[in-house]
């Protein structure tokens, strides 16, 4: 693909998540979900395999449900109430469907079944946009509906991070394994959503962080499956020696930055009176932690069977490395000392 459509691309994507930030108006928030998902559809089908293209119809179809579901109840809300706005979303029914519209987008469980298909048939860095960006809008957009429902919100969020745990534990392919990560923390952010939307924000803002520290160093690596961790010593060992800390941060193991958001969450949902809700999230993690520590175990305790071509892989020149890796690797591993900052920015 030429670099100026790329850039294009790139631009309209941010164009359309800057029109749903910016909107009050639910036809408004409609198109830039729209735009969004157009802009991104050619970036998934540039590698013209079946597998990119199978990966892709079934993104443009999910993504084309929920929105006409989000546009439905919008308009059902309107009819009902006679307002446009997203802060007046008062009808029950038409609240609830904008949330599961909205779950749809994001890829809350029980509505998770096309993330991690999609995600295994896109390239790595396209992924990470699909993990990271495509996330922000239609968040967004839950941190501003009023929702009366607080019961199914809980639900989805529940199942969310249990599915997330669940399921990535007989995977062997990493972007498979990502997108049930991506489940499980969407799943943590939505447990505190009613309660702290701060809190949400910054799960979603150390999410961010590890997801692309965590696919940065697949990609310069260049591997997709468990078994292909063992060759990442071969080929960049400076990053290998930090890729155990990247990824049990993002299973939320202290002393790293991904133990912050769990460990606030936790201590919110036992202020909230909600111990039972609290420990099961917890046990939840510990499902995560596993294929977490699985996949430090390949990369750091085991070594590929090499033949004669492929033992001098380090003799070959390094992909040469973004300042985004080193960046968000460092905050990954060393931003928990500030939670105290954040804590005290938070209740400004």
């Amino acid at each position: 693909m030429s670099p100026y459509i790329t850039t294009l691309l790139l631009l309209t994507l941010g164009l359309g998540t800057t029109m749903t930030f910016a909107s009050s108006h639910w036809l408004l928030a409609w198109m830039g979900l729209e735009i969004n998902t157009l802009a991104i559809i050619p970036l998934m089908s540039k590698h013209h395999h079946p597998r990119a293209v199978e990966a892709t119809t079934k993104y443009f179809l999910t993504q084309a449900t929920a929105a006409a579901t989000l546009l439905f109840a919008s308009t059902t809300n309107a009819w009902l109430t006679g307002h446009w706005d997203i802060y007046l979303m008062s009808h029950p029914i038409p609240t609830t469907m904008v949330l599961l519209a909205l779950s749809l987008k994001i890829g809350l469980a029980p509505l998770h079944t096309w993330l991690p298909e999609v995600l295994q048939g896109l390239d790595l860095l396209t992924g990470l946009i699909l993990s990271t960006w495509q996330k922000l809008a239609p968040l967004a957009l839950i941190l501003q509906v009023p929702f009366q429902d607080q019961e199914l919100i809980t639900i989805l969020a529940l199942l969310s991070t249990l599915i997330g745990g669940w399921g990535g534990l007989n995977q062997t392919q990493l972007r498979k394994i990502l997108a049930y990560s991506s489940i499980a923390h969407l799943g943590w952010m939505m447990v505190v959503i009613q309660f702290s939307p701060q809190l949400t924000l910054l799960a979603l803002t150390m999410y961010l962080v590890m997801t692309t520290a965590t696919f940065l160093m697949l990609a310069t690596n260049k591997t997709t499956t468990i078994n292909e961790l063992g060759t990442s010593w071969a080929k960049t060992p400076a990053l290998s020696a930090i890729a155990p800390a990247i990824l049990l941060s993002l299973g939320g193991l202290p002393p790293l930055a991904g133990f912050m958001p769990k460990w606030l969450i936790l201590q919110e949902l036992t202020k909230q009176g909600l111990p039972a809700l609290a420990t099961l999230a917890a046990l939840s993690a510990l499902l995560s932690l596993f294929f977490y520590l699985r996949l430090c175990y390949s990369m750091t305790f085991t070594m590929s069977p090499n033949n004669t071509s492929n033992i001098p892989t380090w003799r070959a020149s390094p992909q040469r490395a973004t300042l985004f890796l080193p960046l968000s690797a460092t905050l990954t591993t060393l931003l928990l000392p500030t939670a105290p900052i954040l804590v005290a920015v938070m209740q400004l």
